[in-house]
């Protein structure tokens, strides 16, 4: 596969369409103990996990990965995280959990899957309220992991207990463990220069460790051929870098429950008692509707000998026995500037990052995320070539509310209000577009992919489980195709777990998006769709209407491309006996398909319909009626 021209080709000249999965939501925790969050004692021996059979145990790939190539899947995001490599400690290696890997990443190469690589993070670690890093990066700057939730550090659903509130995770980013660790782990050399590991400074200590680790996963998985690219890491966040006044709420995705200022959550976890406040955020904004005692024992997180890096780097003191913020906006400013994340630190991580895979691969993609609903890095093509835009993006109001109107709807990106079933639909498309014109005006009009997308399906308190009916979830979903078909957009969506249930969705602080559960699949009419995974030309107009089994494909041919173009199209689509027409239009002269002859050929047992190329440039309309 080659990048140009801002398309994915084929060694066979033809223009791809990357269509699948993220594979899977499960394997952000161990499978060996069990390690859903759910499990209070999950957080116990770090050092004794294994990821091995995360997403699924070898014995059962073959069965999941032919499921997942029978829904026309070519493509799949793969799940792992730092932890499941290294969790045993500092450049101790799952050796068997990275064998295990390579085997399944073979067995996509046997199928024609391709696979994207994702260094996978939710603030921070499990330990944190997420997932990612192994336990020791937080012991290695003296935090005591049995301290964090006395402290407030953060909320985990171990400690929290059923049911855990909606969508309560990510005000972890808000909290001080995972704070902490992005801030030093990006910008430690800057803004805490006096707090080292090992005799190291924080922030080259921990990165070489995240670098060494994944570039010892690749070299362990470098002949696996259908790797064709690797992330940084998912979903990367500044922590406490960009604060104008830690007094206050910043850098958050959304205001729920309560969370300390920058400054209470420093205070707690140096064993100060504080009243936090309350946040309620809905389609009348963010308020506070009450207090909270954070770290109501006064317990420090630190062990003896260590303390708070931002207390040593003189951001807060004590006067009289009592927290005193000294400077608001210590985290606001570099070099004489303002402080830009994106580009002073999360950019020069990626590069690096960047380096050390190609030192495996000098030919992988190199897949660049921001932050979500936020900036992404600049990038140009003397900078390195290989790059691919993969942003995420969700329909907020449908994520949060676990309700779905297709009349009403609230933007990720400005949370502004938009009504009618087509103004929405429209919103959708406008917001996917705003993210792949940053990539034709910032990166050097690279390649898009939708790196995440999906829906919860517990709506309305698990709703359809009971009743079957997923009328709701079909309409959201295809809601969501449809803008990404709109686009062209290369896409995997959030998320296929095998292991899900009614009872523990992915088995991940509650959340429910993946494409199957119980052993059966959830609104398939909806996302298991035709679409044109190979072109012999150049694709211009593509459409699919589920209700009417109709299906419009209009691409130009090129002379250039050796094989056939191949849609994906099955029985369940159009039925056994669809209606197929195809006209041929040549732009010089206007002639008509009774002079251009374009054969095609359905295999019914691949769902694939193969239209051969005719060997001369003109726009080619395909039309399928089931």
């Amino acid at each position: 596969m080659i990048l140009k021209d801002n398309y994915f080709y084929d060694e066979q000249g033809r223009i791809l369409w990357l269509r699948g999965c993220n594979v899977s939501g499960s394997s952000k925790v161990p499978f060996t103990p069990k390690g859903e969050t759910w499990r209070k004692d999950s957080l116990k021996n770090p050092e004794m996990v294994s990821f091995v059979g995360r997403p699924f145990p070898l014995e059962e790939a073959d069965e999941h990965l032919d499921r997942l190539r029978s829904w026309g899947f070519n493509f799949i995001r793969m799940v792992i995280t730092w932890e499941a490599i290294e969790h045993a400690g500092p450049g101790v290696y799952d050796e068997e959990y990275l064998a295990y890997l390579r085997k399944i990443i073979k067995k996509c190469e046997d199928r024609g899957i391709w696979v994207y690589m994702d260094p996978h993070q939710d603030v921070w670690s499990r330990w944190t309220g997420g997932d990612g890093a192994p336990a020791w990066t937080l012991e290695k700057i003296g935090i005591q992991l049995e301290h964090i939730y006395a402290t407030g550090a953060a909320l985990t659903h171990q400690e929290l207990g059923d049911p855990l509130p909606k969508m309560m995770w990510p005000t972890n980013y808000n909290r001080y463990a995972a704070a902490t660790m992005f801030t030093l782990f990006f910008a430690g050399n800057v803004y805490a220069p006096g707090t080292t590991i090992d005799g190291e400074p924080a922030q080259d200590w921990l990165q070489e460790r995240y670098l060494a680790a994944f570039r010892h996963c690749y070299r362990r998985l470098k002949d696996c051929k259908a790797i064709i690219g690797w992330g940084a890491m998912n979903e990367p966040h500044q922590g406490f870098i960009g604060y104008k006044d830690l007094s206050g709420l910043e850098n958050n995705s959304i205001a729920l429950g309560p969370i300390p200022s920058a400054f209470q959550a420093m205070a707690s976890a140096s064993g100060y008692i504080v009243e936090i406040p309350v946040y309620k955020t809905d389609i009348l904004g963010t308020r506070v509707i009450g207090k909270q005692t954070l770290n109501p024992e006064g317990v420090s997180l630190f062990k003896e000998g260590y303390s708070c890096p931002w207390k040593k780097a003189g951001v807060w003191g004590e006067d009289g026995g009592k927290p005193v913020l000294l400077k608001e906006d210590y985290f606001a400013h570099y070099q004489g500037r303002e402080v830009n994340f994106i580009e002073d630190f999360l950019k020069p991580f990626i590069k690096k990052f960047r380096d050390r895979i190609l030192e495996v691969n000098p030919k992988v993609f190199l897949f660049i995320e921001g932050i979500p609903n936020g900036d992404h890095p600049s990038w140009r093509q003397e900078e390195g070539q290989g790059i691919v835009h993969a942003f995420h993006w969700y329909d907020g109001a449908t994520l949060f509310s676990k309700t779905f109107n297709p009349h009403i709807s609230v933007r990720a990106d400005n949370r502004k209000l938009v009504f009618g079933k087509q103004a929405v639909l429209a919103s959708f498309i406008d917001q996917l577009k705003e993210d792949m014109d940053w990539a034709k005006t910032s990166m050097d009009n690279a390649p898009c992919l939708l790196g995440e997308f999906g829906l919860p399906f517990d709506l309305y308190n698990k709703k359809a489980y009971k009743t079957g009916n997923y009328a709701k979830h079909i309409q959201a979903l295809d809601m969501y195709y449809s803008a990404i078909e709109s686009l062209f957009l290369h896409s995997t969506i959030w998320n296929y777990t095998p292991d899900n249930t009614h009872e523990r969705g992915d088995g991940w602080n509650d959340e429910d998006l993946s494409l199957f559960g119980e052993g059966k699949t959830r609104a398939q009419i909806a996302w298991d769709r035709p679409f044109p995974r190979a072109t012999a030309g150049k694709p211009e107009l593509f459409s699919w209407d589920y209700t009417r089994k109709t299906c419009l494909y209009v691409y130009t041919a090129n002379t250039e491309a050796e094989g056939p173009t191949e849609l994906y199209l099955g029985e369940r689509h159009v039925g056994l006996n669809p209606q197929i027409f195809i006209t041929a239009e040549t732009p010089e002269t206007g002639e008509t398909a009774e002079k251009i002859q374009v054969q095609y050929a359905w295999d019914q047992a691949k769902s694939i319909l193969y239209l051969v190329n005719p060997g001369i440039p003109c726009k080619i309309k395909v039309l399928i009626q089931g």
